[in-house]
């Protein structure tokens, strides 16, 4: 999904809980106090957003210990001296938390609307729901609809739950959604589509796609992503813009279309041309000029390439 969207996330939403073991609810100010410190140590696009919304809150930064990134699920670290989780439903589950139905409901009414639900655990309690939101990039949308006109079916292949990326999905107008998909399982799903037949080229920018960058048949990074990702794509697209991808493919069709061509008047004219040589019917001078002539035609149907247009962006 952030290869689609700016990679900006806010905060908008925070749901504070009832604390089943106090019967209080807690304070939504010390929850982001919370939430900022833990998410700290992680370099998610994500904690950005909830890191900023703390420092918008001010007050005094917890101390934190035993920080871990829990790779597809959240963080596990340690808040004044109290146990937190702060991430999805498999992190709850990982850590024995209990959802109640009402946490439950919640979150998905935030995730019907587009955004990420994150789900936050103090001492083994749910405490709160905090919900991070991305806006589509600007030409997201117009590159979908190309790749579609290319006859290219478009999969969106992402981490994030069924409901959040249905409705980002929508917005974009993709149909096939794979959701839910742990970063070390997308190049397992990667490789479904490959051995169902298709011909895959993966979309990605963030470490957790290199895996699925490289067990596609083309791995295709975009520029602003991870080192990891470039290095691991067999092409790179240099300005932050998805409808390179479609362009891409059309120079990739046109270039492919260019060879057959060139093969098919070299053999055309040296099946013709042999044989009347061969046979001592053709002035060697002649012969040199028509076969220097054979190679300049294959250099300028080449350089036509540079005529077609290819839908690039401004």
């Amino acid at each position: 999904t952030g290869t689609l969207t700016k990679g900006e996330p806010s905060v908008t939403d925070v749901l504070v809980l009832a604390d089943p073991g106090t019967s209080r609810s807690w304070d939504e100010a010390e929850v982001l106090r919370f939430a900022g410190a833990a998410e700290s140590g992680s370099e998610h696009p994500l904690a950005d957003a909830i890191i900023r919304r703390a420092l918008m809150d001010g007050g005094e930064r917890p101390q934190t210990h035993a920080f871990q990134a829990i790779p597809g699920c959240g963080v596990s670290v340690t808040v004044n001296g109290r146990d937190v989780l702060l991430g999805n439903r498999r992190l709850m589950v990982k850590g024995e938390v209990a959802v109640a139905p009402a946490a439950e409901e919640g979150v998905r009414g935030l995730e019907e609307d587009g955004k990420t639900a994150m789900l936050m655990a103090i001492d083994g309690r749910l405490a709160a729901v905090i919900a991070v939101a991305d806006t589509v990039k600007e030409n997201a949308r117009s590159a979908i609809a190309e790749l579609e006109r290319d006859r290219v079916t478009v999969v969106m292949l992402t981490g994030d739950n069924e409901r959040t990326a249905r409705a980002v999905a929508r917005q974009l107008g993709i149909e096939r959604v794979i959701a839910d998909v742990a970063p070390q399982d997308k190049a397992i799903e990667i490789q479904r589509l490959r051995d169902a037949g298709e011909a895959v080229a993966m979309v990605g920018d963030g470490i957790n796609d290199a895996p699925a960058l490289a067990t596609a048949d083309i791995g295709i990074a975009i520029g602003s992503g991870s080192d990891v990702a470039k290095e691991t794509g067999g092409l790179i697209l240099i300005k932050n813009d998805v409808r390179d991808v479609a362009v891409a493919i059309r120079l990739s069709r046109a270039t492919m279309r260019k060879i057959h061509q060139n093969l098919f008047w070299a053999f055309a004219y040296n099946t013709a041309a042999i044989p009347i040589a061969a046979a001592g019917l053709l002035n060697p001078i002649i012969a040199a000029a028509a076969m220097a002539l054979s190679s300049l035609s294959v250099i300028l149907n080449s350089a036509t390439l540079k005529r077609l247009r290819l839908g690039s962006p401004e």
